[in-house]
């Protein structure tokens, strides 16, 4: 999820780049030539009176016969519902875990807390991923990515299903993070890939659910489980799963890269015309992949460390995703300890949560209106603040629950009542994601993947964390004061969408990194 705004917004912008003569200028500018370059029937071309635009007579582009956006709408949406299925088995993998502990514990011989690092080091690997996969999906497109990652994170998952020690196990829950880090940065572009601007609202509010559903699924399935079975096969579930998103990402997902596309096109066509001069962008690629790697890498840790707007930014969403993970520790503590459920009560207990963010996600058509009427208002270019409104009222939410949460968890209180109190913090935590993803995306624009990564790197860490110290919290502080903390420090971050609203323009034009309009 993290890159697929990015994405979108490079596609668009080489598209722009590929735009045509009319078909009658090229027959004007080619009357009376020589010689007539050979031209594929399905290809466009563009004609100048240089060399350079002689040679652009043989750059390919897409025909309605393979571009992605021309496919038919049910395969599309069958696409777009295994990439997202394929997604919600990444974010679930996150946070199965949750309630292994206790068995890691005793049949692994360690304490508790080293058991708490399968979800760290998942999350980890997760956040350090896209550093790789995004480069790497810009020359070899998404279908490579998709299909070799997957496999990956199905055959290092049996080592942690089966493992004769808790270093096997651990190394491999990280590498299985990075692995599958593919579907929450790389995913979301196979979204703009296939629909229009105008219609890709939907089909990407179906995705975005997906990585945010995944870690509140995640400890539901392992609370039943755990309970009536030993703490493995949880994995065993997984592998199950994976197996058969593997199985529908190889039969029915096509690569939809536009760039990548192209290249194939272009070698199709010297190889059935013998004629080499056909090319396409990538075969021209100026930066290598070893640079495009480098620069993913360093460019990131640049921008948090230069730009304080984006570091706060990136430290607002990895506080509330670190407290999403920490809850996987607190609400056993919650509800376990002060009213007495099962593993598996305990494990629906996090039903709140996920009510909160399909609420949220069932906004999108009203904040898309709202979205609208400020391009109306701004004649079609508004200023990329306007994407923190969204944040404002996520940035309500999220402390409020977390309050409301905080004095709700005495014994003597109804067990519904604090359930019930999740709601707006999983409503909050959609928000707040939505409205920080796009301003990076637009307020920083030349380097949208660098933003994006830096954000899932640090949010990443913040959620790794966060578990390891949840347990030694809530003892010290109790459920009233430890969550009641937690909600403080969201208060602290609240007005943040709002001062940047207001002065936002003026920090970016102080700005090394982001757009100066």
């Amino acid at each position: 999820m993290d890159s697929k705004m990015s994405e979108s917004l490079t596609v668009d912008a080489e598209k722009q780049h590929q735009q045509t003569l009319p078909v009658d200028a090229e027959k004007r500018q080619l009357a009376g030539a020589e010689k007539t370059p050979s031209v594929h029937p399905s290809t466009k071309t563009v004609v100048g009176s240089d060399k350079s635009k002689f040679q652009d007579a043989f750059r390919v582009e897409l025909d309605a016969s393979d571009d992605p956006k021309q496919l038919p709408p049910l395969r599309k949406w069958i696409i777009i519902i295994v990439i997202s299925t394929s997604a919600l088995c990444t974010a679930f993998a996150s946070s199965c875990a949750s309630f292994t502990e206790e068995g890691i514990a005793r049949d692994l011989h360690v304490v508790r807390e080293v058991g708490i690092l399968s979800i760290s080091l998942f999350v980890e690997g997760l956040g350090l991923g896209p550093l790789i996969t995004g480069p790497l999906s810009e020359v070899y497109g998404r279908n490579i990515i998709y299909r070799v990652s997957y496999f990956l994170f199905f055959v290092f998952t049996w080592p942690v299903a089966f493992p004769p020690n808790i270093a096997t196990f651990l190394v491999f829950r990280f590498i299985t993070g990075f692995c599958s880090s593919a579907f929450l940065s790389v995913a979301g572009g196979s979204v703009s890939d296939l629909f229009e601007n105008r219609k890709v609202a939907s089909p990407m509010a179906v995705y975005t659910i997906s990585p945010f559903l995944g870690p509140v699924i995640g400890p539901i399935v392992s609370g039943f489980i755990c309970q009536n079975a030993n703490w493995r096969w949880v994995y065993r579930v997984l592998l199950i799963w994976q197996f058969a998103m593997l199985s529908l990402l190889i039969v029915i997902v096509p690569e939809t890269y536009e760039p990548v596309l192209l290249k194939a096109k272009a070698v199709k066509l010297r190889k059935t015309s013998g004629d080499d001069r056909y090319w396409a962008p990538l075969d021209r690629r100026e930066k290598s992949l070893s640079r495009s790697i480098l620069e993913s890498i360093y460019v990131p840790f640049q921008l948090i460390l230069y730009d304080r707007m984006a570091l706060l930014l990136d430290v607002w969403t990895a506080l509330l995703l670190g407290i999403l993970y920490l809850a996987f520790q607190a609400f056993p503590i919650i509800f376990e300890g002060n009213h007495g459920f099962s593993m598996q009560e305990t494990g629906l207990s996090f039903i709140g949560i996920g009510v909160g963010m399909v609420i949220a996600v069932a906004c999108q058509p009203l904040w898309n209106r709202f979205n609208a009427r400020m391009r109306e208002k701004h004649n079609g270019h508004p200023p990329p603040e306007t994407g923190l409104i969204v944040g404002q009222v996520g940035g309500i939410l999220a402390p409020i629950g977390l309050f409301w949460l905080a004095f709700t968890t005495y014994p003597g209180v109804p067990w519904i009542v604090p359930i019930i109190a999740s709601v707006p913090f999983g409503a909050g935590i959609v928000f707040i994601f939505t409205s920080v993803f796009t301003y990076l995306v637009v307020a920083y624009r030349p380097i949208a993947a660098s933003a994006m990564a830096s954000n899932s790197a640090l949010r990443s860490t913040f959620a790794a964390v966060f578990p390891l110290f949840a347990g030694q919290m809530y003892d010290r502080l109790g459920t009233v004061g430890a969550t009641a903390l937690l909600a403080g420090l969201t208060t602290l971050m609240a007005p943040l969408p709002f001062v940047y609203y207001r002065i936002g323009h003026r920090l970016r034009q102080r700005s090394r990194f982001a757009v100066k309009t």
